[in-house]
This record gives C-alpha cells, sequence and structure tokens, in this order.
C-alpha cells in the first residue's frame, strides 16, 4: 500500500489510534458484534466494512472507504448533552473530510436490525 492510500484511508490518523481500534475490535459492544457479523466479509452488497478504523482524530464504530461512509452506534450515554455536542462535532470534521456519518441507536440494531441494513443499503447504493 502507498503511503497516499494510507493518509486517504486514515485521513492522518496517528499511530496512538491504531491501538486504540485494536482494544476496541478486542471488546466489541454486543451491539457491534451484531452489526459487525452483517457488514463483514462483504456481506452486505459487496461492500468492505471495517470496524474501529482510525480516521483523523477519531476511531469509526464501521467505515466503508469506497463509499466515504461511518456507520457509529450510540448507546444510552450519547443522551449525555456534552457527549451529544462531542458527536456532532467529530460529524462535522468527518462531513468536512467528505465522509458521511449514519448514527444509529443500540436499540435499533437489536430490534430492528433489518431496517438498519436497509438504510445503510439505501446510502450505498
Amino acid at each position: 500500500m502507498t503511503d497516499s492510500y494510507n493518509d486517504n484511508l486514515h485521513k492522518g490518523a496517528i499511530g496512538k489510534l491504531y491501538e486504540f481500534g485494536r482494544d476496541l475490535r478486542r471488546t466489541s459492544t454486543e451491539t457491534e458484534k451484531i452489526l459487525w457479523e452483517q457488514l463483514r466479509n462483504r456481506k452486505l452488497k459487496g461492500l468492505k466494512f471495517r470496524r474501529q478504523h482510525p480516521i483523523d482524530k477519531f476511531v469509526a464504530d464501521f467505515y466503508c472507504h469506497e463509499k466515504r461512509l461511518v456507520v457509529e452506534l450510540d448507546g444510552a450515554v450519547h443522551n449525555d448533552k456534552e457527549v451529544k455536542e462531542y458527536d456532532d462535532n467529530r460529524t462535522f470534521i468527518l462531513n468536512e473530510l467528505g465522509i458521511t456519518v449514519m448514527r444509529f441507536r443500540n436499540d435499533e440494531v437489536i430490534n430492528n436490525l433489518h431496517q438498519v441494513l436497509k438504510m445503510i443499503t439505501e446510502f450505498a447504493a
């Protein structure tokens, strides 16, 4: 892989984020495991998704480089005002990098996985 490919794929993420991403992959939540099972190995429309992928100064739950799409899963902590502000800022920065962010609540994945996959598929079409 060339350096320009990595820069484009990771948008200049620093080494510490790669370690953090590895740690997050080892400690995935049940909801992340459920969605990952549907996204991994190009199961969704042949798209390559990566999990806990470093981009810029963040680690995305799931990232499809082909579609420049981040999929984030939000638990109850994301209801907190400061966390919502952080999420909004993070989404703004990723949008500035040309990346779309889709956010789903954990209960959406657990109770309506088909609809979540449909929304991701519709975006990727």
